[in-house]
């Protein structure tokens, strides 16, 4: 065939077919297995070499790379009929093993029915995971650019070894780090993934033994149990770390979204960012591996980095570095989860397998089974938090569903196109109502940024005592159309309240009030313009206030302030806004050119609901820990120097409105604050 390839090539006449051919194939076959792809230079040396033209020369590598790859799919035609044929003898021998089998119990033949079930689902079970793993490497090839080597020989070099654990496996994918993943790499970042997809879903499905309920209905981890059934040498992460604790919790809820429409949120790291403002801090996507099929995220794979937070200076922020895989499974629900794959020396936060099982409901709504497991190192967070924190509110699953419910709540508010019933005010159009809420979400999220002890955050400690010392941070804002320019002071500080959160909530939302605890609303009367409720909880709403001034010589002032709650905390959020931006606001004018500068409250229970705090390290007492922050600009040009006239006037500020909320709201026979 390669003669006649030739031939056909060169175009000799039959008289021409001397020993000399022999010698051209013989120079081209030694020149193509060094270069099977020559360029235009190496083609016309090749010519003069041979005493042949060019296009010939051409031709002949046309036609032997073509010849080549014939001989190579057919090799893996035979293959693949080979293959075929072993299925095929395999499933003669179950069936026959089928037509054989007797009954366990009275020894005569077994119908179908009466087989053992287990054995019957392992055999499915089989071959399902055999069909994931093989539709995920091929996922995987497609970007490594060669086939993976199957599960479970890992695309490890430390897999080579004998006796190589999955402490080596996590620690060579921790290399990911420095660097995008190369082959082997992925290799073993897919493997991470497709393992931690199945003790998602077997963490969210399965109750007693795995979890047990306790005294204030929440799911509490076995780790003995949870060790007996997923903690395995050949897989997964391994052992926990020396000198990390253990948070793992459980959680679920139908909230009014799609599962379409949640995944998307979920895989999109800006949605995601958004819509979780009051627990992700900073999130970015640093490497997508696959992007899914199909046309939707069912097999998508990327590398994050993401910070958690909580509302206070006094909790340090958690980063992680995870991989996030999304399935959607064979009765049609879907799973997202993520997965560390930070190194294990200095790590203070790893990510065992943790996400969320989202399954479709009547109406437009979904089921969603949240699932946080990760191990930290809390011996940062203050004593007054870790009740909160050690009991897995702080960062753990009802936070976010009670996040995720509130948030679809207020994205089907934002969509409505006509304006409820239940708003009232000066909002006359639905345009108006989407800016203004618009407006709101920017305001909350930058008080959620700006609060907290991120690593971003330099953070500096004035005059107090213990937990009620007053943080403050400087910002300059240059060209932001969002803050007005010039240097903010950022000040904030947490303390304890023997008062339940909800009491606490409802005094500082209330415009009634206001002028018990706003010394810059100078006593004048609070007069709301504008309602727009974003939720069942008649807490949840954004709202326009007016200060009507008792001085006639000051001019009223207007306040944008958004009021949010759920079952893992409160805010209470708000901003001075300009009247003739907000009036292009209410008129439906875009929302990203008002400056704002927020302030406000968050408010968190102290530890679960109904204990009694005893001693160090236990629960809570129904009591309220509440983080006061404000963000003022003290100087309009950027490059000024702070005063520190301007640092002791924030300071007074916030102290006299700290005591000015105790006063009001703590009620004589109080609570003993946590130790």
């Amino acid at each position: 065939a390669e003669r006649a390839t030739v031939s056909v090539a060169l175009r000799p006449s039959p008289n021409e077919r001397t020993t000399e051919d022999a010698a051209f194939i013989q120079g081209l076959r030694t020149f193509f297995k060094e270069c099977p792809h020559p360029d235009d230079k190496q083609r016309k040396e090749l010519s003069r070499e041979l005493g042949l033209e060019p296009l010939q020369v051409k031709f002949w590598f046309q036609n032997k790379r073509t010849q080549m790859k014939n001989q190579h799919e057919r090799h893996e035609n035979s293959q693949l009929r080979a293959d075929n044929d072993k299925l095929r003898a395999e499933n003669m021998r179950y069936k026959e093993a089928l037509s054989s089998a007797s009954c366990p119990n009275c020894g005569g033949p077994a119908a179908l029915g009466e087989m053992s079930f287990d054995e019957h689902h392992l055999r499915v079970e089989n071959a399902r995971l055999r069909d994931e793993i093989d539709r995920i490497s091929a996922i995987a090839a497609k970007y490594v650019g060669k086939p993976m080597v199957p599960f479970p020989v890992l695309s490890s070099p430390l897999a080579a070894a004998p006796g190589a654990s999955a402490y080596d496996v996590f620690a060579g994918a921790a290399s990911v780090l420095q660097a995008p993943p190369d082959d082997k790499q992925q290799g073993v970042v897919v493997e991470l993934a497709v393992a931690a997809m199945e003790e998602l879903l077997r963490m969210a499905r399965l109750d007693d033994p795995l979890w047990a309920t306790t005294v204030d209905q929440a799911l509490a981890l076995d780790e003995e149990e949870y060790a007996r059934m997923f903690i395995d040498p050949r897989g997964g992460l391994g052992p926990k770390q020396y000198g990390l604790v253990s948070e793992a919790s459980r959680d679920a809820a139908v909230v009014i979204m799609t599962p379409a429409s949640l995944v998307e949120i979920l895989m999109d790291v800006n949605q995601y960012a958004a819509v979780f403002s009051s627990i992700v801090s900073r999130a970015a996507t640093l490497e997508v591996l696959s992007t899914g099929v199909a046309g939707c995220y069912d097999g998508a794979l990327q590398v994050m980095s993401v910070e958690f937070q909580v509302p206070s200076p006094l909790v340090p922020t958690r980063e992680s570095y995870f991989v996030r895989y999304c399935k959607r499974n064979a009765d049609g629900a879907w799973a997202v989860v993520d997965v560390s794959l930070d190194g294990l020396q200095g790590v203070k936060c790893r990510r065992r397998p943790s996400g969320c099982l989202i399954q479709e409901a009547p109406n437009g709504y979904s089921k969603v089974t949240w699932v946080e497991h990760v191990e930290v190192d809390d011996r940062s967070v203050h004593n007054i938090y870790k009740p909160l924190v050690g009991s897995g509110l702080a960062f753990g699953a009802r936070r976010w569903v009670g996040v995720l419910g509130r948030q679809c709540e207020r994205l089907a508010s934002a969509m409505a196109s006509n304006i409820p019933t239940s708003d009232i005010g000066v909002i006359t159009s639905s345009e108006g109502r989407k800016s203004m809420l618009k407006l709101a979400e920017r305001m909350v999220a930058s008080f959620c940024g700006g609060v907290t002890a991120s690593v971003a955050h330099q953070w500096t400690t004035l005059s107090g005592s213990g937990a009620e010392d007053v943080r403050v941070m400087t910002r300059k804002s240059v060209d932001d159309p969002g803050r007005p320019p010039g240097i903010v002071l950022n000040a904030a500080t947490s303390f304890w309240l023997p008062v339940p959160p909800k009491r606490v909530f409802d005094f500082l939302r209330d415009e009634t009030s206001r002028s018990e605890w706003d010394i810059l609303s100078n006593g004048g009367i609070v007069q709301e313009m504008a309602h727009i409720a974003n939720g069942r909880d008649h807490g949840n709403c954004v709202s326009l206030l007016r200060v009507n001034s008792t001085n006639s010589n000051q001019s009223n002032m207007l306040i944008l302030q958004e009021s949010c709650t759920d079952a893992s905390g409160s805010y209470v959020i708000y901003a001075p806004v300009d009247v003739v931006a907000m009036n292009v606001v209410l008129n439906g004018g875009d929302p990203d050119y008002v400056a704002l500068l927020p302030s406000g409250f968050a408010i968190l229970p102290d530890g679960p609901a109904g204990t009694m705090h005893a001693a160090a390290g236990a629960t809570g007492t129904g009591g309220s820990l509440l983080t006061v922050a404000f963000q003022i600009l003290v100087d309009s040009v950027p490059t000024a120097k702070l005063s520190l006239g301007s640092v002791a006037t924030v300071n007074s500020l916030i102290a006299c409105t700290v005591e000015r909320i105790k006063t009001a709201v703590i009620s004589n026979g109080g609570a003993s604050p946590p130790q």
